[in-house]
């Protein structure tokens, strides 16, 4: 099935610590910041158009999975980065090396998913940076680039 879908179900499904949001994203004009542009879940989180607002505090899971198309392969490799940035600063960030010409083919596709589990305040906003956006895949699967963040204790 659609693996977006089945984790949406899944998540439905969790008790939570009485917060959650799970957003489809999608890159921007002119922009490294990802869109958050429809929502799958969002309880006791303000869901903006760039950022996720927090409204309870403690200590949460954020996780993302995002799937990349690369077009065609140069002589060169491509460092993808992501950053998950909380009032825009980076609180977590991944480096990864794709698409050098040996490994390529005529076009790639590569999946990318990070967690990151941090404190959380009171409007604390949450949102995700690409050093490339252009290569994030919305052509052949849209849904499957997604977002999230669930309240894991009150604890802090």
């Amino acid at each position: 099935g659609n693996t977006s879908e089945d984790y949406l179900r899944i998540l439905q499904n969790v008790l939570t610590k009485g917060a959650a949001a799970y957003m489809r994203v999608s890159n921007q004009v002119n922009s490294s910041k990802l869109s958050l542009v429809e929502k799958g879940i969002c309880e006791d989180i303000h869901c903006e158009r760039e950022e996720l607002v927090i409204k309870k505090q403690g200590i949460y899971l954020i996780y993302c999975h995002l799937n990349f198309h690369f077009p065609s392969c140069s002589n060169s490799s491509t460092d993808l980065k992501i950053e998950f940035l909380v009032n825009d600063q980076v609180n977590r960030q991944t480096l990864s090396t794709w698409c050098a010409s040996e490994m390529c083919h005529e076009k790639t596709f590569k999946t990318l998913f990070q967690l990151h589990l941090t404190p959380l305040n009171v409007k604390d906003r949450v949102s995700v940076t690409l050093n490339h956006p252009e290569f994030l895949n919305e052509m052949y699967l849209p849904n499957e680039n997604v977002l999230g963040v669930l309240r894991y204790s009150d604890e802090m």
